[in-house]
């Protein structure tokens, strides 16, 4: 666990490592915020964040929170480059989130019944139920 992160990397039956809770966490928690290094590619664990004025910008990713897989029903979300709970999270669960609309192909089900592939694909639509505070979004990496 990095910086207060309830999570922490390790291996996933979805596919390679995974971020995992390391302490109850609550529907609409905010767990953390994805860090790393600013990037103009795309990679790995790019998180691609749109900035208020329209423009994108990379991070890639250096804490937990790069080891999130695809699922089609997640558990978490990303605000920008922040990651909140979207349901109440026991310890020891996979935290998953929905790489975008080019991952509809990509077997759906639950965090514990997906999978992912190639780059890691992440985008942030906001918490649904909540008002879209005025942060900067996110838009996918590269295809899968």
């Amino acid at each position: 666990m990095q910086c207060g992160i309830p999570v922490e990397g390790r291996p996933s039956p979805i596919h390679g490592n995974g971020a995992f809770a390391t302490r109850p966490i609550s529907a609409g928690e905010r767990i953390g915020e994805y860090t790393g290094s600013p990037s103009d590619k795309d990679g790995t664990y790019v998180l691609w964040v749109e900035g208020d004025d329209g423009e994108y910008r990379g991070i890639d990713g250096d804490n937990e929170l790069r080891w999130l897989n695809h699922s089609s029903s997640p558990n978490v979300e990303f605000d920008g480059p922040e990651l909140f709970a979207l349901v109440d999270i026991e310890p020891g669960t996979e935290l998953c989130f929905h790489y975008g609309e080019e991952w509809e192909h990509v077997d759906g089900g639950s965090p514990t019944h997906s999978a992912s592939t190639g780059p890691l694909t992440r985008r942030s639509s906001g918490r649904p139920g909540r008002p879209r505070r005025d942060r900067p979004t996110a838009r996918p990496a590269a295809d899968p």
